[in-house]
């Protein structure tokens, strides 16, 4: 398309007379509005995007699509933050009520309890919504109400696979039937503080590796909710809440967060390890999760998705 109306501009009738420094001219000056029409053209034809939250991931998020040439229109706070004063010059409001109404993506970096606040209000209005909190949904009242609200509102909810990888496999193995599916969340000490772990493990004293909770994925996004995400999404890619073994531990021998997944069925066997880094102005925030979400949103573009 935007070699097409590159040559619409260059082809206009000319009297000169043509030689080689003028072609030359004409080849640098088709690349450059080949080059500002794609950009213009993507930018403009392309989905409005709206952002819930402005923390690490948020900040991330926005910045990265930034540099892809996609404009964030309006960010989603908390009614308290709305008076803040910021040079970026984006919209922001607190509620789906008061969103534009060109706005057809919303990205949710808030955590759990923004996707339960916003998410069936945004599907409803008829717009997508991507989400890393994926350990919401095993609030199962919740994930019913974004299903009826989805179906509403003709809209989807759209997963971001968060700081784990392997849930396209995992998610293939489940069509030919999964025998056991566990997920092993291997942290520092540190990583586990103002958690259930704390009630188990004396975090601050800890000389070996200790297992402070075994039990379902349910189990974990219930007592775990703010380390559910990655526990969540195996879930749902395979056996589920409920059939989904998940095993924690706080390992001071190790300083990185520590995420694997193992396999068993029809299709044979596999075990996925993933070292995660923090986002550098979050040591709580997984790159690998905002990552995620950037991917989840670029797929919404393409014409060949994976």
């Amino acid at each position: 398309m935007a070699e097409d109306a590159a040559n619409t501009i260059l082809n206009w009738p000319r009297n000169q007379t043509h030689c080689a420094e003028l072609d030359i001219q004409k080849i640098y000056i088709k690349a450059a509005c080949i080059y500002f029409i794609r950009d213009h053209w993507f930018q403009e034809a392309w989905m409005k995007i709206g952002i819930i939250g402005d923390g690490a991931i948020g900040r991330y998020v926005r910045r990265q699509l930034d540099e892809r040439g996609i404009t964030t229109s309006v960010l989603m706070v908390r009614p308290a933050r709305l008076d803040e004063a910021t040079d970026d010059g984006i919209l922001r409001v607190a509620s789906v009520e008061t969103l534009p109404a060109d706005v057809d993506l919303m990205v949710d970096c808030a955590g759990h309890a923004a996707l339960s606040e916003h998410g069936p209000a945004i599907l409803r209005s008829g717009r997508d919504l991507v989400t890393v909190s994926l350990g919401a949904l095993a609030d199962t009242a919740l994930l019913r109400a974004l299903e009826t609200a989805g179906a509403q509102g003709s809209a989807r909810l759209h997963l971001a696979s968060g700081a784990i990888g392997a849930l396209d496999c995992l998610q293939a193995a489940s069509v030919g039937g999964l025998d056991a599916v566990t997920y092993v969340g291997r942290k520092p000490p540190l990583g586990w503080k103002g958690s259930p772990a704390e009630n188990v493990l004396d975090l601050d004293a800890l000389q070996s590796a200790g297992i402070h909770f075994e039990g379902t994925a349910g189990e974990a996004a219930t007592r775990y909710p703010k380390n559910a995400n990655v526990a969540a999404a195996v879930a749902i890619a395979g056996l589920g809440f409920d059939a989904t073994k998940v095993r924690l531990i706080a390992d001071p021998a190790v300083s990185a967060n520590i995420h694997e997944v193992h396999a068993e069925g029809g299709f044979g066997q596999f075990s996925f390890r993933i070292e995660g880094r923090a986002l550098p102005d979050n040591p709580r925030s997984s790159a690998l999760a905002a990552m995620s979400v950037v991917a989840a949103i670029m797929r919404q573009r393409q014409t060949v998705t994976l």
